[in-house]
């Protein structure tokens, strides 16, 4: 009796030293984790929480600690290039709306200290003063729009659209600026009525964009299209122009907010960089989307593409 006892004692000793020694460990590897996160957390990198270990439960930890690091990192990378877009941004924006106000300021300084300007030299300069003034009235206009769009507050009017129609104004629209410019136009809308259900301005919106975009890097080229397709699914609303076309570089990014070819704003004809991203996010509200097809000095095609059957979106 004396021996099993002895014996229930020595094992319920070993036991306890077991249980200690276990739970040591895991102090030790808890605390190494937790030392180690603090780390890396302090000191945001790639690295994550490495710990050999048989308890299950502790893997289990390890696992959501690293996912959580993930979603960290993740988080400031966005930060940054949030950041980063912001600061870019309000450069380009003080940029845009500094030149035509000091060209403004200019025109307005002439017209007031000039003794000798003749009526119709003030009037000249009155209309280049409004020209300019629209210019800045457009801009701060597609930042109010991005903004709502961005923000999910642009609500779109869905009714039976006639293409063909909408296309031909589009273009229409621009035959003075063309003409001055000494641009071509090539067309191809066909005959036969193209209907859609859409909102009707955002498509206008879409293709003044899109135009305004063919002028401008068009312009060595001297040529702008327009064309209008359709299949058994899709209805194909095509810009082209003959410029300096998208380098390989720049086309993951010419959708980005406030993004311009070179992204170069010493030059005043590179624009805002705001009309591409507001037809990108208008096609796509419209359950539509945008791609282009670059060859410098060629052709440079954006395509608008939308599906023809009537989505449920639009019916509830």
């Amino acid at each position: 009796m004396i021996y099993l006892l002895i014996v229930v004692i020595v094992v319920l000793l070993l036991l306890v030293f077991k249980l200690y020694h276990e739970k040591k460990k895991i102090r030790y590897q808890l605390s190494y984790m937790t030392e180690k996160m603090n780390q890396i957390i302090s000191n945001p990198s790639a690295e994550r929480l490495l710990l050999m270990t048989e308890e299950k439960e502790l893997r289990n930890l390890l696992n959501e600690i690293n996912r959580l690091l993930d979603f960290h990192h993740q988080y400031i990378a966005d930060n940054a290039k949030v950041r980063m877009s912001m600061n870019r941004m309000l450069s380009n924006v003080s940029h845009d709306l500094r030149t035509p106000l000091t060209v403004i300021l200019g025109y307005l300084e002439t017209m007031e200290y000039d003794k000798k300007l003749t009526d119709q030299k003030r009037g000249s300069l009155l209309t280049k003063v409004r020209r300019k003034a629209l210019e800045v009235s457009d801009l701060i206009n597609k930042f109010f729009d991005l903004a709502k769009l961005e923000s999910g507050d642009w609500q779109l009017d869905i009714r039976k659209v006639h293409l063909n129609e909408v296309c031909a104004k589009a273009i229409v629209g621009y035959y003075d600026t063309l003409s001055s410019k000494g641009f071509a136009v090539e067309t191809d809308i066909p005959q036969e009525p193209i209907f859609l259900y859409a909102d009707p301005e955002a498509i206008t919106r879409i293709l003044d964009n899109l135009l305004t975009n063919a002028i401008r890097y068009g312009k060595d080229g001297k040529m702008v299209g327009i064309a209008l397709e359709q299949d058994e699914d899709h209805v194909y609303l095509k810009v082209s122009d003959r410029g300096k076309g998208i380098k390989e570089q720049e086309k993951q990014r010419i959708f980005e907010r406030l993004y311009t070819l070179n992204d170069s704003r010493s030059r005043q004809a590179e624009g805002s960089g705001i009309g591409l991203t507001i037809a990108k996010h208008l096609t796509e509200q419209m359950n539509g989307q945008i791609t282009y097809a670059s060859t410098p000095y060629t052709k440079t095609v954006f395509t608008v593409q939308f599906p023809k059957a009537l989505n449920a979106s639009f019916l509830t």
